[in-house]
């Protein structure tokens, strides 16, 4: 049976917003295909993708709009993104973290997208591509904004002036000069079998700079009081960790509920107790490993590891390097 495959109105705004700029007929093209010709308040309702692609080409074509897929995805930033990949993002402990729930909701965004990591030397690249979609044309318009979302969740940790070294297309596309003026220091690739950009392992323990609150998903889907429970565990864990971290029914005890209850609110949040419970030992293990001259046999105890190798698994696991190999990016810092 055919599919529908969707993408969030949201993605589909800066095309529009760009033709309402220029005076463009934007009702009508949107119409053409079929497509809502009113946006105002559907940030986060789905149209078909494949007919926002034409949509967006065909308005490029007839309003003479040179590289209209790089237009719009400077109109777009990181709260662009769905409040539940905002949510999963603030909760990661680090950028490969972050990256790896990216990569797991991806259809979030789009529902035939998907996004993984590929290791390649000294770099990982974070690849993307719609299913279904394989011998279009003008993928390019969509594919600006599979690259550049990526791009802005690494800025998180990174910093705002962060920008890959490669920004690389699945759709046979040349950038226009205002393009290449935009990225100085990035080099373009298309006719690739995945579109992608480059991340350099170094990166990937960066620990989450974010200070803002985290937005909050709607009432239908999630209670803030999810993820208060969520913030007052990573305040309470750390104090147990040296003994005899709680397991999950005593936690679900002391919030004054059930442990099928606690459970569905981590799984809302895209969390288990098992990841929570990593999450605020690594977080631990990390500021020990910053601000602290102690062995890492010590680091691992005092993060509630009684089996150092083990400590080390888990570390690598969510930070993409050794407990050692962070302290030495670090502690120059």
């Amino acid at each position: 049976m055919a599919k529908i495959h969707l993408t969030r109105c949201q993605h589909l705004s800066p095309f529009v917003d760009i033709l309402n700029g220029l005076g463009a007929p934007t009702a009508s093209l949107l119409g053409k295909f079929r497509l809502p010709t009113s946006l105002e308040g559907k940030a986060n309702h789905y149209v078909p993708i494949f007919s926002a692609i034409e949509f967006a080409e065909f308005a490029c074509r007839s309003q003479g709009i040179e590289d209209f897929g790089f237009h719009a995805s400077r109109q777009l930033h990181f709260g662009h993104l769905s409040e539940k990949t905002r949510n999963l993002i603030g909760l990661s402990p680090t950028l490969l973290v972050a990256l790896q729930q990216t990569c797991k909701w991806a259809s979030l965004e789009d529902s035939n997208l998907s996004n993984w990591l590929e290791r390649h030397d000294d770099h990982v690249r974070i690849c993307s591509r719609l299913a279904g979609s394989k011998g279009l044309l003008h993928l390019e318009h969509s594919q600006w904004l599979q690259n550049i979302f990526p791009i802005y969740i690494v800025r998180q940790f990174a910093g705002p002036d962060w920008a890959p070294a490669t920004i690389a297309f699945e759709a046979r596309y040349t950038p226009s000069p205002a393009c290449q003026s935009f990225w100085p220091r990035s080099r373009f690739l298309s006719g690739q079998k995945a579109s992608w950009i480059d991340v350099p392992i170094s990166l990937l323990a960066l620990p989450n700079r974010a200070n803002e609150d985290i937005p909050r998903l709607e009432d239908d889907e999630v209670a803030q009081s999810d993820f208060d429970i969520i913030e007052t565990l990573k305040l309470m864990l750390p104090s147990y960790l040296d003994e005899r971290a709680p397991v999950l029914a005593e936690i679900a005890e002391m919030a004054g509920l059930s442990t099928r209850s606690f459970q569905r609110k981590l799984s809302v949040a895209g969390l288990t107790y098992s990841d929570l419970l990593d999450t605020v030992r690594f977080e631990n293990a990390s500021k020990l490993l910053r601000e602290k001259d102690s062995k890492i046999i010590e680091v691992a105890f005092a993060s509630g590891y009684a089996d150092p190798a083990h400590f080390t698994r888990a570390f690598r696991r969510i930070a993409g390097v050794t407990p050692r190999q962070f302290r030495e990016q670090w502690r120059p810092q």
